[in-house]
């Protein structure tokens, strides 16, 4: 019987001691396999059916997240899916977002001069929701370093004054357990805790549609595509479909093989084993004399004044990022205590 441990351990080589999955997540074996026969095939003229990955990596998504794969709609960057919901907006409408948020889930409302943005800090978001507000955009889990929003706090402050949310999960799907299904729109890489390649990112949506406009449509958004490659689509995908856009398929060839993976080893496995190591490196951290930014459920921990380390950390072949001169380090499913022990030790040095 397969375990956690033996299906991690089946898929995942890393020969450092790699904590930077808010980065770059790892790439487990059987998607690397998929991605080289793909282009094997392509490369002497005999392609896969990679659309056909497209449509199952959207489903294997749809099922992890929790969602009719109908909500689902597939694409390259949360910008782009940033952009298709701020160009919804009426003039003048009021977006609420948190300070120093990923400029993804952000910058494409400030582009639109004729929105009034309003940012507050992350733990004031949902009280700060009022009457005329009409979006609050917000991350899951903050990239800088890992404070998790009040979602549920911050919807039922919406919902109480007919706004719509907008989450990106970006920093959260895969290990935090999200309502991904309460929230109107909710986008997400699929590079980092999914364990997917770059070029894959998704966008759930409300089962009205949200009142999305699918200004990028081409052909792929048609709700038969291969008859809607000429002129323009006559009839739009009935579901989330409408607002993908054309998928870097080697990239989709890729995720749905991670993304089954990570429903064979199951998130609440994957969320207690990535909690478990992040609060083992506070508690060495402490010990240290160090205090990390408060982020109390979260598997990203960020240590003011530390950052500067971070080269010297790469060069012994220990993976951390610098944010803003702090240390961020990030644990994920290929990770183990040993990891988290040989991080404090360089620490301690």
């Amino acid at each position: 019987m397969e375990t956690f441990e033996t299906l991690v351990r089946a898929e995942f080589a890393q020969t450092n001691t790699y904590l930077n999955t808010a980065s770059t997540g790892l790439l487990p074996a059987r998607t690397v396999t998929a991605m080289r026969t793909a282009i094997e095939s392509a490369a002497v003229g005999r392609p896969t059916d990679m659309f056909a990955d497209v449509e199952a990596a959207r489903a294997a998504f749809a099922r992890l997240a929790g969602v009719p794969v109908r909500r689902v709609a597939a694409g390259a960057s949360v910008a782009v899916f940033t952009g298709l919901i701020a160009a919804s907006l009426p003039s003048g409408a009021e977006v609420l977002t948190a300070e120093a948020d990923f400029s993804s889930v952000v910058n494409p409302f400030h582009v639109r001069a004729d929105l009034k943005v309003r940012t507050v800090p992350l733990e004031a978001v949902a009280e700060s929701v009022r009457p005329g507000t009409a979006l609050v955009a917000v991350s899951a889990a903050q990239s800088a370093d890992g404070r998790v929003a009040d979602l549920p706090a911050i919807r039922a402050a919406a919902q109480a004054h007919g706004a719509r949310t907008y989450v990106d999960a970006s920093q959260a799907m895969g290990w935090l357990d999200l309502d991904a299904d309460g929230h109107d729109y909710c986008a997400t890489v699929g590079f980092k805790w999914l364990v997917c390649p770059r070029g894959v990112a998704f966008l759930i949506v409300p089962e009205d549609l949200g009142g999305l406009t699918p200004l990028f449509a081409g052909w792929v958004a048609g709700e038969h595509p291969w008859d809607s490659c000429y002129g323009p689509v006559r009839e739009l995908a009935h579901s989330a479909r409408r607002f993908d856009e054309s998928p870097a398929l080697f990239s989709y060839t890729g995720a749905r093989h991670s993304l089954e993976l990570l429903a064979e080893i199951g998130l609440d496995a994957v969320r207690a084993h990535d909690l478990a190591l992040a609060d083992r490196f506070r508690d060495g951290l402490a010990a240290l004399g160090h205090r990390p930014v408060p982020a109390p459920g979260s598997t990203i921990v960020s240590v003011p004044g530390l950052g500067r380390r971070q080269p010297e950390l790469s060069a012994a072949d220990i993976e951390v990022s610098d944010r803003a001169g702090h240390l961020r380090a990030a644990f994920h499913l290929y990770n183990t205590a040993a990891d988290v022990d040989r991080l404090l030790a360089a620490l301690a040095s």
